[in-house]
C-alpha cells in the first residue's frame, strides 16, 4: 500500500505560498551510487526539497512533441544559467514511469542536470491539483504544463499553462523571474 499524504482539497491548485505536496516520485538510476541502487528509487518530493533552491517544471508526458522539442532541451540548455542564479537542483515531473523518464532523460542527455522524475500514478499531480485528462484523446490522466521555483519546499513562483500551451514554463521565462527576485 502506498501513502500519500494530500495537502490540498479539490478545486483548490497549488498557488505561490503553498508547500510542494508531499508525495512519492521515482527516479531511475543508471549507475549505483552508495544510497542508490540501480533502477527506480523513491523520492520523497518534500524530503527532496528540504533546504534546496529548485527549478521545477512538470508537462503532459516524456516523448511528447513540445516537451521533447523544447520544454526539456530548455531546461537543459540552461542548466549552467540557473546554477549560477543559485538553483540548486532542475526536476522534471511527468505522468510517466521511472522507465520511460529514464530513457527520456537518456534521449536528451539530462544526466547530471536534470532530475527525470516519475509521478507515474499522477500523485503528486492530483494532490497539487494540476492534473490534465487527455482520457478522451488516449492519453488517460497527466499532469499539466506548468514551471515552479520552489525554496526549501515552498512555492515562490508558478506559471501555469493555459490550455495545453507551452508560453510560460519554457526556462528562460523561470530563469528570468529567478533572477529579478
Amino acid at each position: 500500500m502506498r501513502a500519500v499524504v494530500f495537502l490540498y482539497t479539490k478545486d483548490e491548485t497549488m498557488k505561490v505560498g503553498d508547500r510542494l505536496p508531499e508525495t512519492t516520485l521515482y527516479e531511475f538510476i543508471d549507475v549505483a551510487t552508495e544510497g542508490c541502487s540501480l533502477g527506480p528509487n523513491a523520492v520523497n518530493s518534500a524530503a527532496a526539497a528540504q533546504g534546496k533552491k529548485i527549478a521545477l517544471f512538470a508537462l503532459p508526458g516524456a516523448y511528447t512533441p513540445a516537451c521533447s522539442a523544447q520544454h526539456l532541451p530548455g531546461y537543459i540548455q540552461a542548466f549552467d544559467d540557473f546554477k549560477a542564479a543559485g538553483v540548486d537542483e532542475i526536476w522534471c515531473l511527468s505522468v510517466n514511469d521511472a522507465f520511460v523518464m529514464g530513457a527520456w532523460g537518456r534521449d536528451q542527455s539530462a544526466a547530471g542536470k536534470v532530475r527525470m522524475l516519475a509521478d507515474g500514478s499522477a500523485d503528486f499531480a492530483r494532490a497539487a491539483d494540476l492534473v490534465l485528462d487527455l482520457s478522451a484523446k488516449g492519453l488517460g490522466v497527466r499532469s499539466q504544463r506548468y514551471s515552479a521555483y520552489v525554496v526549501d519546499g515552498e512555492v515562490r513562483l508558478l506559471n501555469l499553462e493555459g490550455g495545453g500551451g507551452y508560453a510560460v514554463s519554457d526556462a528562460a521565462t523561470l530563469l528570468a523571474q529567478i533572477r529579478a527576485l
